[in-house]
């Protein structure tokens, strides 16, 4: 019995991360690239867009017309927060797989993709870090979190980054929040002479954004307790590194039904 390829279409094809995407869908036997949604001119062919062997599939900047024509089973989106909740809400209206990479929902707009997804019947994931690595940093540091509770966050992007803090530093405070009783840490009388020098303040932590060019992506989570600190960091070089993951949530996708918020789901 021959095996169906997961029909596969990625929104956002043009763009750095998007561009990994279809060269991982092109490069697993079990996956088929059907439809390819960006920035493009005419006769754009997205495998020849990536430096492969031409496939057929032309870039288009229509991902209503992409996803019906293509019938696609699952749509990988790495966009923007201004498009990617109309992306996910257009694929799950056409039973489409919903795998977003993009940050910026707010737990409102999860809500409302997990009740779009059961009533479709399909399952869908918006997952802040698709990096192997970084789930395990933010698993060590929820269990950390549990002994040492005294704890910041400290997270180094790119001076174009958008959002701050990052989806992946307010996913490591949330899975941290649930091991750890809340409290305000420090001195109570302490007062920041400027303004934000102390972080962004959650559950009573504090979480602090880098952003400089020449930094890629890093998180350090560091944790104080009476004669020692405890320091767990995940440093990120290249965007491929994130494939992997982007490859399991494809295929395991396909199992679930509703709307899964964090990659840390997808492993066991």
């Amino acid at each position: 019995m021959v095996q169906t390829r997961i029909k596969v279409a990625v929104a956002g094809a043009s763009g750095r991360m998007g561009r990994e995407v279809v060269k991982m869908v092109l490069s697993d036997a079990e996956l088929e690239l059907v439809a390819a949604v960006g920035r493009s001119t005419k006769d754009t062919d997205a495998a020849k867009m990536v430096g492969m062997e031409p496939c057929g599939v032309q870039v288009t900047n229509d991902l209503e017309l992409a996803l019906v024509e293509s019938k696609a089973d699952v749509l990988v989106d790495f966009t923007t927060p201004q498009s990617a909740v109309a992306n996910t809400s257009l694929a799950i209206k056409h039973r489409v797989r919903p795998v977003i990479g993009t940050t910026g929902f707010t737990p409102e707009q999860i809500e409302e993709l997990d009740k779009q997804c059961k009533e479709a019947g399909i399952g869908g994931l918006i997952a802040p870090n698709f990096s192997i690595g970084a789930i395990l940093m933010m698993k060590f540091a929820a269990q950390a979190a549990k002994y040492m509770p005294h704890v910041e966050i400290i997270e180094y992007h790119g001076d174009q980054k958008l959002d701050a803090p990052s989806g992946t530093s307010i996913k490591t405070a949330e899975m941290i929040a649930e091991v750890r009783e809340e409290f305000r840490q420090g001195n109570p009388n302490e007062e920041e002479t400027i303004e934000g020098a102390r972080g962004a303040y959650y559950n009573g932590f504090r979480i602090h954004s880098v952003r400089l060019p020449g930094v890629f992506a890093q998180q350090e989570v560091v944790f104080g307790a009476f004669g020692q600190t405890l320091k767990i960091r995940h440093d990120s070089y290249d965007r491929a590194g994130y494939m992997p993951g982007v490859n399991v949530a494809v295929k395991k996708v396909m199992t679930y039904e509703g709307m899964v918020y964090g990659f840390e789901h997808f492993v066991d």
